[in-house]
């Protein structure tokens, strides 16, 4: 997962991704929530871009307590 992760953040600074990371595997429960919520948008014929920001939106007070 981490190397997925690394890959799809490649033009982002090490330190930042490390940071990103921790903060997933100390919520994965949240993150495995988002993920699948935006999966369901995609199928229903939103763009990803569109869906992850409606899903991220709706978790905004969540995400911002695990940073």
């Amino acid at each position: 997962m981490k190397k997925m992760l690394r890959a799809k953040m490649k033009d982002v600074p090490e330190a930042q991704q490390d940071r990103m990371i921790e903060i997933i595997e100390k919520n994965p429960d949240l993150f495995q929530k988002i993920g699948a919520e935006v999966q369901q948008l995609m199928k229903h014929g939103k763009s990803q871009t569109s869906a992850s920001m409606e899903v991220m939106r709706k978790y905004q007070d969540e995400i911002k307590r695990a940073f």
